[in-house]
């Protein structure tokens, strides 16, 4: 490997994506591989910018700009049911919401399709915002409903200002019985063609830092309640409620959301899902 370059990867900064990225942080980064950590749509601009060569992304977005990228084999932030952090806090039930102040986190292209897309289907039109959602405080009271991600879903008083939870793995589940996908690993397609060996290479340190992970889930466990101030049981039970794989089952569940997006016009084109082999 040329220690004169340093490839820069992406890391999500919520805890959700912890087990993958477990091995890196203790150890197995190598010196010419540097991690970057943010949220997802910041990821997922430094990708569109070329700033990454790979990242996790909203899985939404590589659907949005699939020519250009190449998804990792075997790695994605999923779930069968509940996630507990990808939340739709709402004053009123879903159905009501035609015309009322929703508010959506700008950090996550997946979730806020999802949902911009069950609004289509059910011919619900609200006035929509899309702004940044970190604290309970960044909602004011004229807010109808909020989509709110990540560690600001798990960690803040959201039923002290809305009645209504909606959880939108289990909505999802609820529609389709199919796991959701909300995010994926993705390369540059254009670097991938010129370096693949170095793309193995990444994908063979993220695998064995997955592995390191789950085989030290109960320290990533601490560290997520520490880190967030969480009971450990809690934690336990959301890593329990997610995927970190991305098996056939969850390829043609993100084929039928690629699908739906395109039916309501949310995608220009039809996507084919195409994996770095």
């Amino acid at each position: 490997m040329n220690n004169k370059i340093k490839y820069k990867m992406g890391k999500i900064n919520y805890i959700n994506a912890s087990p993958v990225f477990y091995g890196l942080d203790n150890g197995l980064l190598p010196d010419w591989l540097e991690m970057v950590s943010e949220p997802p749509a910041v990821l997922n601009n430094m990708m569109i910018s070329q700033d990454l060569i790979l990242s996790p992304i909203s899985a939404a977005f590589y659907g949005m700009h699939h020519k250009e990228l190449l998804i990792l084999p075997d790695f994605s932030i999923s779930c069968h049911g509940d996630v507990m952090s990808v939340m739709l806090m709402s004053k009123y039930p879903l159905e009501e919401l035609n015309g009322k102040n929703v508010v959506l986190t700008d950090e996550s292209a997946s979730a806020a399709s999802f949902l911009k897309m069950i609004f289509s289907l059910k011919g619900i039109v609200p006035i929509i915002q899309t702004r940044s959602i970190k604290k309970i405080n960044d909602v004011e009271n004229n807010v109808d409903a909020a989509l709110v991600i990540g560690d600001a879903a798990l960690t803040q008083p959201w039923d002290l200002l809305f009645n209504y939870r909606i959880d939108l793995g289990d909505f999802w589940y609820s529609m389709t019985k199919k796991p959701f996908v909300f995010a994926v690993w993705a390369v540059q397609r254009s670097f991938a063609q010129k370096e693949p060996e170095i793309v193995k290479n990444i994908v063979s340190l993220l695998k064995q830092s997955r592995e390191l992970g789950y085989a030290n889930i109960e320290e990533i466990i601490e560290a997520g309640a520490e880190k967030l101030k969480l009971d450990k049981t809690f934690v336990r039970k959301y890593y329990n409620h997610l995927y970190c794989d991305f098996d056939n089952e969850k390829i043609k569940a993100l084929e039928t959301f690629f699908q739906f997006l395109y039916e309501e016009n949310m995608l220009q084109e039809k996507v084919k899902i195409e994996l770095f082999e």
